[in-house]
């Protein structure tokens, strides 16, 4: 077997490789892309009517956000307290 033979293979594995890499995550990254730009109309617009699961998410976001703001403080305080 030559190498012209092996690296036209190659070429050949490489590209169903890259295909099926972008067919696994480039449809799931679109929808979250899509989903995101929604969710950022409907923000912009406030008569825009929004749905029970678009409420719930929100809900998790603010907590997740509460979370890490408490977090936060208390590494500052921990801080505060061991310098000083």
């Amino acid at each position: 077997m030559d190498m012209n033979a092996v690296w036209n293979v190659l070429k050949w594995v490489l590209a169903a490789l890259a295909a099926g890499f972008i067919g696994q995550f480039g449809r799931s990254l679109a929808l979250r892309i899509i989903e995101r730009r929604k969710r950022e109309a409907a923000r912009e617009d406030p008569h825009t009517p929004i749905s029970k699961a678009d409420k719930e998410e929100r809900k998790k976001e603010s907590k997740t956000i509460e979370k890490i703001e408490k977090k936060r403080l208390k590494q500052e305080l921990k801080k505060k307290k061991h310098s000083g």
